[in-house]
């Protein structure tokens, strides 16, 4: 049950208890009980809205940096994970597996000056890292699994 309750509040979020209820076969109050239950647990962190930035803010810009790092002594990577994580223009840091870079960083600015003044006076700065690589989103299509640009595809295939 946990995994279908994950999976229907990643579509929606703001589902009724007694909506939800009813799609798993238990009580409104069943329902609240288990959302309670993983939120107390920590497997639930949050909930978010995803928002089309084309429609609201349209000079917001997203970035995606790849950063080479010097692992550190007893520690790892968590170390610089937790430094980087701390800024409020930083929206994810991820451990990547194997590749040309390390860390994964999203971050938000109000313009290109603003996500380039970060990545050159914040992030390059920080004692272990040993490249950047800074990749500017041009357009989001899906976000956490809902499409953002909900436009009928032609039926030809084509734009």
């Amino acid at each position: 049950m946990k995994n279908e309750i994950i999976r229907i509040l990643q579509q929606n979020a703001r589902i009724s208890d007694a909506a939800l209820g009813e799609m798993l076969g238990i009580t409104a109050e069943e329902a609240a009980a288990e959302i309670a239950k993983l939120e107390k647990s920590g497997v639930i962190k949050g909930y978010s809205v995803i928002v089309d930035e084309e429609k609201y803010d349209k000079s917001i810009v997203y970035a995606t940096i790849e950063l080479k790092v010097t692992p550190q002594r007893d520690c790892g990577f968590d170390d610089i994970a937790k430094t980087i994580m701390m800024y409020d223009e930083v929206e994810s840091v991820s451990l990547m597996s194997s590749g040309a870079y390390d860390l994964a960083v999203e971050v938000k600015g109000n313009d290109l000056r603003d996500v380039a003044f970060f990545v050159s006076e914040r992030l390059a700065t920080i004692d272990g890292i040993l490249s950047t690589s800074t990749h500017f989103i041009l357009k989001k299509y899906k976000e956490k699994g809902i499409f953002i640009d909900n436009e009928e595809p032609d039926e030809r295939g084509l734009c």
